[in-house]
């Protein structure tokens, strides 16, 4: 039995954000129910397509089911009704006023079940001015001072590799903003309504910067920070092999080992006097070597650098393969097996290692 066995979801969501907030209840026990257009939602053709399937969509999609309905259709939104009447959570990722324009916003399915948990996942929220405007994650981290922190320079921006708004300011809260709310329903026996704006925990993310600006009235210039390679403690170097070299020796012990290690000049290691020239010397050092050289000799040191390694790579690390991140199987309609997405669930909440489970197939 797992935590949330016997929990009916209802998944109006695409793409990113919802899917993997539906999808991690879904492999904590939960049935997942996954409402979808007739023809299915765009992310069923993002690419890889693998045997007419996309994997994108098989991994955030994983062990769910399928509802196909034409939602602006009367007849059609009725088959919903005895779902609605006994589903304990509803997740929805339209813009504000869609579902309520439906007939199927939260006062009106309240009143047909008072113990639902209805979650709505949008850019900006339900409320304010910007609940209108479209976005992605890259205008959410932008419009929030997050991005600003560290872009790269103006002339060679860098885009980040992670989606920190859909994940974390919108999968991550929802899941446990639900969660919550399960908890409170258990002591009152009514559900309620969640309203999760992506852009509210980028600020979360810039926790220091906003501590150092309100704190001294002088926020954060790019990459100004510590944390953003303003140090030449946190910093990314170019090995002589074109790999980079992630140093986070912060604390002074870790530091210390770093300097000794590269064989750092002592009028350098006081980085704290001209940090410039402590970056630009450091880089020189690392340059010098290959990181297959570097390897050994930050192990060793065990001063919080290492090489940054690709993603194929670290799949196959014995750590992480050890732990068991990709111990479960998406299985397709043709037979052939994915690994599961990683999911931050404790393994003692998710199905048995090994388990195969197939996305919801497509229908017309």
């Amino acid at each position: 039995m797992q935590p949330l066995s016997g929990l009916l979801v209802l998944d109006f969501t695409t793409l990113l954000p919802g899917p993997l907030a539906a999808l991690m209840l879904a492999e904590a026990g939960a049935q997942v129910i996954k409402i979808e257009r007739p023809g299915g939602e765009e992310m069923r053709r993002f690419p890889p397509i693998i045997d007419g399937e996309s994997a994108v969509f098989a991994m955030l999609n994983r062990g769910k089911e399928v509802m196909p309905l034409d939602l602006k259709s009367d007849v059609e939104r009725k088959k919903l009704m005895p779902l609605i009447a006994r589903a304990d959570i509803l997740i929805e990722q339209f813009r504000p006023g869609v579902m309520a324009r439906l007939g199927l916003g939260y006062e009106a399915l309240r009143a047909i079940n008072p113990r639902l948990i209805y979650c709505s996942i949008s850019g900006y929220g339900q409320s304010g001015p910007r609940v209108a405007e479209a976005g992605h994650d890259i205008n959410y981290i932008g419009n929030t001072g997050l991005l600003d922190l560290q872009p790269g320079p103006v002339v060679a921006p860098v885009v980040p590799p992670m989606l920190v708004a859909d994940i974390a300011g919108g999968s991550f809260p929802a899941v446990i903003n639900i969660l919550l709310a399960l908890r409170a329903r258990d002591q009152s026996g009514q559900g309620c309504y969640i309203d999760i704006a992506m852009t509210d925990a980028m600020f979360t993310f810039a926790w220091y910067a906003m501590a150092v600006g309100t704190a001294t009235g002088r926020f954060p210039r790019p990459g100004e920070m510590m944390l953003v390679g303003g140090s030449p403690r946190y910093r990314l170097y170019a090995t002589k092999d074109r790999k980079l070299v992630a140093c986070g020796a912060i604390e002074q012990k870790f530091w210390s080992a770093f300097c000794n290690a590269i064989g750092l000049a002592d009028e350098y290691a006081n980085d704290f006097r001209a940090p410039a020239a402590t970056c630009d010397a450091v880089a020189k050092v690392i340059a010098a070597r290959t990181s297959d050289e570097w390897r050994p000799i930050f192990a060793a040191a065990d001063c919080c650098t290492t090489i940054v390694v690709p993603l194929e790579e670290a799949m196959r690390d014995p750590h992480f393969v050890g732990r068991g991140l990709f111990a479960h199987s998406v299985e397709s309609a043709s037979g052939k097996t994915l690994p599961a997405l990683p999911l931050p669930i404790a393994p003692e909440f998710r199905d048995k290692p090994g388990t195969k489970k197939a996305p919801p197939p497509g229908r017309k």
